[in-house]
């Protein structure tokens, strides 16, 4: 029953990093993405990726982590597809606007042009795209839906909205993966996005460090707890915890082109 964690961030966690993997093992992780978020874990998850051949990695500028050398660091990025070990996705990429400071018209005019840019990339590089999309769907559907990208190579990772929003996205051909929210009491409108999406298109993630399943939502997430999420969703599917394993597998592997 081996499962693909389709969106970890294994940076933050240093040293133990070799621990992380070791107890994912033992939870029959099969493989797992390492989600770029900027120029400080580009390097470091390209080079997990080299040590490890079930690690896999993609490069992409957060939303959060735009500063004033954005335009220096998408050249950089880009020079990761000339890599001997390329990256198997653009991501996460996107928009948030949920910790919005200061200057927010100028904020958000600038998370969009990165966003733009980004998916300018993507769309030469014909690469599938992890979108980040906090309080923002609305501009990034409509981002994505002025691009040259093609839906069917999009994922909105942690999916957050309803079963009516989970409707527009599949309906262009794109689909959304789920964490540990969906095990949570109050994320009803999570698993009815879940459930109008359905198992042909669904893929499972930990976003780890962040957003733990119960039974350990108080702990730092990590991919072994994947187990619990796959399990919250078999049930909520109404299929055996095998069969579920194997279908998400299988559409990640199909979507991310992994071997």
């Amino acid at each position: 029953m081996n499962l693909i964690d389709t969106h970890c961030h294994l940076d933050y966690f240093g040293d133990a990093i070799d621990e992380v993997l070791r107890r994912a093992k033992e939870a029959s992780i099969e493989s797992m993405i390492l989600c770029g978020t900027g120029v400080a874990d580009w390097d470091l998850h390209h080079n997990l990726a080299n040590l490890h051949g079930h690690i896999h990695y993609t490069v992409g500028i957060h939303p959060n982590n735009i500063d004033e050398n954005w335009e220096k660091n998408l050249t950089q990025l880009e020079s990761f597809f000339q890599k001997n070990l390329t990256p198997v996705a653009m991501g996460e990429i996107g928009l948030d606007y949920h910790f919005l400071e200061k200057n927010i018209p100028e904020t958000i005019a600038l998370q969009k042009e990165v966003f733009r840019q980004q998916l300018l990339i993507a769309g030469q590089k014909n690469c599938p795209i992890i979108i980040h999309s906090r309080d923002a769907f609305e501009d990034c559907k409509q981002i994505i839906d002025q691009s040259e990208c093609d839906w069917n190579k999009i994922v909105i990772h942690c999916f957050s909205e309803n079963g009516n929003a989970m409707g527009e996205v599949n309906a262009r051909g794109g689909r959304g993966s789920f964490t540990g929210i969906v095990t949570y009491k109050n994320a009803e409108n999570v698993r009815q996005a879940l459930l109008a999406q359905g198992i042909e298109r669904l893929m499972l993630e930990t976003d780890c460090p962040y957003l733990a399943p119960v039974p350990f939502r108080s702990k730092q997430n990590e991919p072994a707890f994947l187990r619990e999420t796959a399990r919250c969703v078999a049930h909520l599917l109404g299929i055996g915890e095998s069969e579920l394993c194997a279908l998400t597998t299988h559409n990640a592997k199909q979507f991310f082109q992994i071997p």
